[in-house]
This record gives structure tokens, sequence and C-alpha cells, in this order.
């Protein structure tokens, strides 16, 4: 496989960069770096592998920031471990059975329909906040120790099984599914939530890192660009989180996403 060299690696870097900033400040970055990686002429279904592996360590510092969260939600992260761990090691072994060309196929639908779970973000997350406020802040606290006191209902642990298959082929998109499912759940501390969230995708994804890390889809030389650049990109995001318009982000990732999306449809 022929490895980008020179400014395609600087591109690369670049993009990853920019998606290290839109995942600080609004998410999505998948978003920007998938079509970027293939516009730069890496194949469908390597980009998908190397853009996970290279992810990844962004994963694991975003869950250190909410491991307090979990303090109170023990019995509901040991439940969501399995599922994720499982659905996440599934969906990669799909992935890697995925002949190249069946994938670029369903790469087109994958991108769009993970913009179209961007743009239904806010109105998910704007009916969790008014749950929580219809039922007072104190009482969806109650609410919340009361669920996770318990191990998660079956339908719970199907869910997440379901998403983590998803998370480990694809992925773009999953953190607001699971946020979703948790607020359908019962759950209505957000914080609670994006912890739960942040430990799911980590565990799918570690295991479809690992996964592809072994296979030869992976682009080395890309995913240590990729690290680089988002790692810069995150620290800079969360410095001027509270300075961009957050609709601005917003708005550029979901025309970025569409256009991308139709490109890759047109270029089938």
């Amino acid at each position: 496989m022929l490895l980008p060299q020179g400014p395609k690696l600087i591109t690369i870097v670049l993009i990853s960069a920019v998606a290290g900033v839109v995942n600080a400040i609004a998410g999505g970055g998948t978003l920007l770096t998938f079509p970027a990686l293939v516009g730069l002429g890496i194949p469908a279904i390597v980009a998908n592998a190397t853009s996970t592996v290279a992810l990844w360590p962004g994963a694991v510092s975003s869950m250190i920031g909410y491991r307090e969260e979990l303090a109170g939600a023990r019995r509901w992260a040991i439940g969501f471990a399995l599922p994720s761990l499982t659905g996440g090691g599934l969906g990669a072994w799909l992935l890697l059975r995925t002949p190249p060309a069946r994938f670029a196929e369903l790469v087109p639908w994958l991108v769009l329909g993970a913009t179209a779970l961007f743009i239904l973000q806010p109105p998910v997350m704007r009916r969790v906040r008014e749950r929580r406020a219809r039922g007072g802040a104190s009482n969806a606290a109650q609410s919340d120790e009361a669920l996770t006191r318990h191990f998660p209902s079956t339908a719970v642990l199907v869910a997440q099984f379901c998403l983590g298959v998803y998370g480990g082929y694809f992925g773009a998109g999953v953190g607001i599914l699971m946020l979703a499912v948790l607020g359908f759940m019962g759950l209505s501390n957000i914080h609670r939530m994006n912890g739960l969230k942040n430990w799911g995708g980590l565990c799918m994804n570690a295991v479809a890192a690992l996964t592809f890390a072994f296979s030869s889809l992976v682009s080395w030389s890309v995913a240590l660009s990729m690290a680089v650049g988002s790692i810069g990109g995150g620290y800079l995001g969360s410095r001027a989180a509270q300075r961009v318009p957050r609709q601005y982000i917003r708005a550029a990732v979901i025309a970025i996403g569409l256009v991308g999306g139709i490109w890759l449809l047109r270029a089938r």
C-alpha cells in the first residue's frame, strides 16, 4: 500500500488538528477526518481502521476527565463493559471481512447517517435537559442514583451491544446514540451520562483499535500524523471552547458532512 508522503501528511496533520478543535468544542470531528482521508486517496476501509487507531488515545484522555462521574455509576460501568467490548470486537471483525469495494459502497450512507445523528444531537440533549428540569435537579439526582444502584437492564445491555457493533465497524455518531439511549432509559444527569458514554466508547474502540492494529488495514504514518494533529487541536479547542460560538462550528461540521457524503456518493 502506498502511504501518503510530504504535503499529504502535512495536510492530514492540519485536518486532524481542526478535528481535534471541533471535538473539543462541539464533537463530530470524524465527519471531517474521514471524508478528507478518502479525498486524499486513502482507501475507505483503510481510512476507517486508521482513524479508529489514531483517535483512541483521545478517548482515553476524555475518559480521564469523567472518571469521577463513573464512581457514582460503578455498577452501570461494569455492566457496560462486556457488551461494549464484545460489540466492538464483532464490529471490527465484520469490517475486516467486508470487501473493500462493498465498504466503499456503504461509506456514503454511513457518513450521511452520522451527519444526521449530529444534526439530531441538540434536540436529543434538549429533551434530556427538559426532562431533568421537569423533575427538578434533586429529583433527577435521586432518580439517577436509584437507577445506577443496580446493574443496567437487559434492554440497556442489548442496546449497548448493538451500538458497540456499530462503533467497532464505523463509529461516527455512536456517542450521540449512547446519550440518546441513556436518556430514554431514565438517566438525566448529563455529566454521568457523558461519563458512561465515554467509558462505553473507550471499551468498544479499544477492542476495535487492537484488532485493526494487528491487521494490514492501518496506515501507521497516517495514524501517527493524525494523533499529533488531534492532540494539538484538542488542546487548542479546550482553550477556545468558551470563545468560539458553538453554533458556527456545528454548522461547518454539518456542511462538511453533507458535502462529503454526497461527494462520496457521486464518486462511487
